[in-house]
């Protein structure tokens, strides 16, 4: 990136340089000159030039650099947007997915988590926090176990105590546990009261192993790649964001509810 930007400076600076100028005068008076060359003694004048204007202004590099990333950003964010409007039925609408807080709410908050992130277990009573206080929102839940053997087992077993009516259960206390694995599963789904032999099989079964592998086609399309990520309203979240930053996305999504136009 940092080599893209020193050329597009230099072709910049070189278009406004006096040399520049001067070397099109010339080419204009020596119409056999091929055109755009530039003779190696005035490339050295004008890198020396551009060398020159950066060591007496290096600032110069930093502005233009957080200039690029903000570009950067808005491009994720417009691909984002138009990600989320085209996989929005897949976000919201898979009868598969586990759902929590009010099902009839009228923001929706989806999240892809790991059972053995840390900054998703760090989250998880921020979001809590967050159904608790607002009983208008909607929590769609997509596991994406992207940390190793070990967070997929936990998975499984989510999905499949779900079968049983205790995902939101199983779900917190994996969240809790230290690690989430083959000994803390079993130990949950025992303290749960949960059917073990019916978990164990269900755990293997087919589908859900295609309702993780859809959780992963999702989340590569809308170019996530990392734990945990929010899908807010129209906003991609990625990270873990405190409590007040989120009331305050969800807060400005519900603002846009009340003032887009009605479909007829």
């Amino acid at each position: 990136m940092i080599r893209n930007f020193r050329i597009g400076f230099v072709a910049a600076a070189l278009v406004c340089s006096p040399v520049f100028m001067q070397s099109v005068s010339a080419q204009d008076k020596a119409p056999a000159a091929k055109a755009g060359a530039i003779p190696a003694e005035q490339r050295r004048a004008f890198e020396g030039v551009i060398r020159e204007y950066l060591l007496k202004n290096p600032a110069i590099i930093r502005e233009a650099m957080q200039v690029l990333q903000a570009q950067e950003d808005a491009e994720k964010q417009a691909a984002a947007a138009q990600a989320l409007k085209q996989y929005r039925p897949e976000l919201l609408q898979n009868a598969d997915s586990p759902v929590g807080g009010n099902p009839k709410g009228d923001i929706t908050v989806v999240e892809f988590f790991d059972y053995n992130c840390g900054y998703c277990k760090r989250v998880a009573p921020t979001v809590s926090a967050v159904l608790n206080n607002d009983p208008n929102v909607r929590i769609v839940y997509k596991e994406f176990a992207i940390l190793g053997p070990q967070s997929l087992v936990a998975a499984r077993a989510a999905l499949a105590a779900k079968r049983q009516g205790k995902y939101h259960e199983f779900h917190d206390a994996m969240m809790s546990a230290e690690q989430a694995d083959g000994d803390s599963v079993t130990a949950t789904a025992r303290a749960l009261g949960l059917d073990y032999e019916k978990l164990v099989k269900d755990m293997e079964d087919p589908k859900i192993t295609e309702q993780l592998e859809r959780n992963y086609r999702l989340a590569t399309a809308l170019g996530i790649n990392g734990t945990p990520a929010f899908v807010i309203g129209d906003r991609l979240v990625p990270g873990a964001v405190d409590e007040t930053t989120m009331m305050e996305i969800i807060a400005a999504e519900r603002a846009k509810l009340k003032t887009a136009p009605k479909a007829n």
